[in-house]
């Protein structure tokens, strides 16, 4: 279902010559909170070479969209990404450290848990 399917519904049926309609029923489509949050990341476990790429994937486990994502880091008030996923390219040590993403739609917001990224 989609927030458009939202309206009055009634049904029709026909037995020999005879036409029976039943009453209107209302019909209201809510977005679904969203909860369960998480990250994965590539390579597992958020150790990444030196000038290497660091990817981070955010899902939700229940939730209906259209959604926006917002990726954060430990210590860092800026605004890293909006989109599904992060891929942080040519890695420094200064990008080690805590990440974190926030996903919302209009009604609700979850966020994942942290997730530590090791540079070598």
């Amino acid at each position: 279902l989609q927030l458009h399917h939202s309206g009055c519904y009634h049904c029709e049926g026909r037995e020999v010559s005879l036409w029976s309609l039943s009453k209107l029923v209302t019909v209201t489509v809510h977005r679904v909170p969203l909860s369960g949050g998480s990250l994965s990341v590539q390579p597992p476990g958020g150790q990444v070479a030196l000038r290497d790429c660091l990817v981070l994937i955010c899902t939700v486990s229940t939730g209906t969209g259209p959604l926006s994502f917002s990726w954060h880091r430990e210590g860092s008030g800026a605004l890293l990404g909006t989109g599904l996923c992060l891929e942080l390219c040519h890695v420094q040590d200064n990008d080690s450290g805590q990440y974190w993403c926030r996903v919302s739609n209009r009604d609700s917001m979850a966020e994942s848990d942290s997730l530590n990224a090791t540079i070598l």
